[in-house]
C-alpha cells in the first residue's frame, strides 16, 4: 500500500511541475494587461493637468483623451469593439497531463513492472550477479580487497578487466597472478601480451623480457615466439625478423589461426609466404583471390586493378556474414581494409569479428593484436 501511496505522490508532484508554466502563462497575461492599463489611467491624469495649466487647448485634449480611452478600453476587454477573447488555458495540454499522462504510465508500469517485487539491495545483487558483468567484477573486486592473496581470484579478473578495456587493473591482475601464484608459462604470456597493449602494440623491453621467460618455460609457445619476432621487426632487424616468423611458420600447424598474420609479416620483413600454408588458408578463407584472378589482375591497369581488389574484398565480406567462425577470413579482411584506407570498414569488421571470436579468447587477442598494429581503435571495440 505503500508503494502505491508513493506512487501517487510522485504522479501529483510531476503533474504540478508540469502544469506550473502553462498556469504561470495565463497570470502572466492577465498582469500585462493590468499594467497597460494603469499606464493609460496615468496618461489621462496627465492630459488634465495640462490641460488646466493652459499647456493644451480643450479641443486637442479631447481627442487626446479619445484615443487614450479607446486603448484603455481595448486592455480592458470593454466596449463594443473589443472582442471577448477566450482564455489561453492550454485546456489539451492540461488534460493531457491531468488525466492522461497517469493513466499511460499505470498502464505501461503494469505492463513492464513488477509492483509486488521486493527491494534488492546492492549485497543482495552481488550475491546473485546473473548475468551482470559489472556486478560481477565488483563483487569479485570485493572479494579480493578482504582478501588480496587469492591468486585464484586475481587470475579469474584479470581477463575479465582485458576483456572490458581496462588495461591497467589488468597488467596488475596478471602481476599478482604471478607473484601468489608462480610463474609459468601461459601466465607470463599473458603478462607480456598485456604490456604490448597497453604500449599500442609496442614491444616493450618489459614485455619482451616477460616473453621470453615465457619461452624459457615452453620453447614451443607460438604467442612468445610470434612477439618476440614482431619485436625483432620493430627493432628494424628485418632478416632476424623475417627468419623467426619463417621458423614460427614451420613448426606451426598449415591451418593454425596465427598463420595468416605470421604469413603476412614475412612478406613484409621480404620473404615469400609458405605456399602450402597459403593454399590451406585460400581453403579456410572465403574471397582470396585464385591464380586466374591474380593473372587477370597483372593485366590491368592500376584503376581496374583497385577496383578489382575491392570488389574482392567486399565478396569476403559478403561471405564471411554466412560464415561467421572463419577466423582467417577475419583476420584478412580487416587487414584489406586498412590497407584500402577504408578505417571505417576495418573497424566495422573488427567488432563484427569480436562478436565471433570474444577478445579474452586465443583468436580475439590475436584479432587486437592485428587491430593495434594496423592502428584501429581496439577500445571502442571492446564497449
Amino acid at each position: 500500500m505503500l508503494f502505491w501511496i508513493l506512487v501517487a505522490v510522485l504522479t501529483a508532484v510531476v503533474g504540478a511541475i508540469l502544469l506550473s508554466p502553462l498556469l504561470r502563462g495565463a497570470k502572466v497575461a492577465d498582469d500585462g494587461r493590468a499594467g497597460e492599463a494603469a499606464v493609460y489611467r496615468d496618461q489621462l491624469r496627465e492630459l488634465d493637468r495640462d490641460l488646466a495649466g493652459g499647456l493644451i487647448s480643450q479641443e486637442e485634449a479631447g481627442y487626446a483623451r479619445a484615443e487614450i480611452g479607446r486603448r484603455l478600453l481595448a486592455v480592458s476587454g470593454a466596449g463594443p469593439s473589443a472582442a471577448k477573447v477566450p482564455a489561453r488555458g492550454h485546456y489539451l495540454s492540461q488534460a493531457f497531463i491531468i488525466v492522461l499522462l497517469p493513466i499511460v504510465c499505470l498502464c505501461l508500469y503494469l505492463v513492464k513492472g513488477n509492483p509486488g517485487l521486493p527491494s534488492q539491495p546492492l549485497q543482495a545483487r552481488l550475491e546473485h550477479p546473473g548475468n551482470d558483468l559489472a556486478i560481477s567484477i565488483v563483487k569479485v573486486e570485493q572479494h579480493l580487497a578482504q582478501q588480496p592473496d587469492d591468486g585464484k581470484g586475481w587470475e579469474v579478473l584479470a581477463p575479465i578487466y582485458l576483456k572490458t578495456g581496462r588495461i591497467g587493473d589488468a597488467e596488475l591482475a596478471y602481476r599478482n597472478v604471478i607473484r601468489l601464484l608462480g610463474p609459468n608459462a601461459e601466465r607470463l604470456g599473458n603478462l607480456g601480451e598485456v604490456l604490448i597493449m597497453k604500449a599500442d602494440g609496442i614491444v616493450t623491453a618489459e614485455a619482451r623480457s616477460s616473453l621470453q621467460q615465457s619461452l624459457a618455460l615452453d620453447a614451443d609457445n607460438p604467442r612468445a615466439l610470434f612477439y618476440l619476432a614482431l619485436a625483432l621487426e620493430q627493432d628494424g632487424k628485418a632478416e632476424q625478423a623475417k627468419t623467426a616468423f619463417e621458423a614460427l611458420a614451420k613448426q606451426s600447424p598449415p591451418d593454425a589461426p596465427w598463420m595468416a598474420a605470421v604469413n603476412d609479416h614475412i612478406v613484409k620483413n621480404g620473404g615469400a609466404a609458405d605456399t602450402a600454408t597459403a593454399d590451406s588458408a585460400n581453403a579456410n578463407a572465403p574471397g582470396n583471390p585464385t591464380s586466374e584472378q591474380v593473372a587477370a589482375a597483372d593485366a590491368m591497369n592500376s584503376g581496374d586493378r583497385q577496383q578489382m581488389i575491392r570488389g574482392m574484398v567486399e565478396g569476403l565480406d559478403a561471405k564471411l556474414k554466412d560464415d561467421p567462425r572463419n577466423f582467417e577470413g577475419w583476420m584478412r579482411l580487416i587487414r584489406s581494409y586498412a590497407v584500402l584506407k577504408d578505417k571505417d570498414r576495418a573497424v566495422d569488421a573488427l567488432k563484427r569479428s569480436l562478436k565471433t571470436f570474444p577478445a579474452d579468447g586465443g583468436e580475439g587477442k590475436q584479432l587486437l593484436a592485428l587491430a593495434k598494429e594496423l592502428g584501429l581503435p581496439t577500445e571502442v571495440t571492446q564497449q
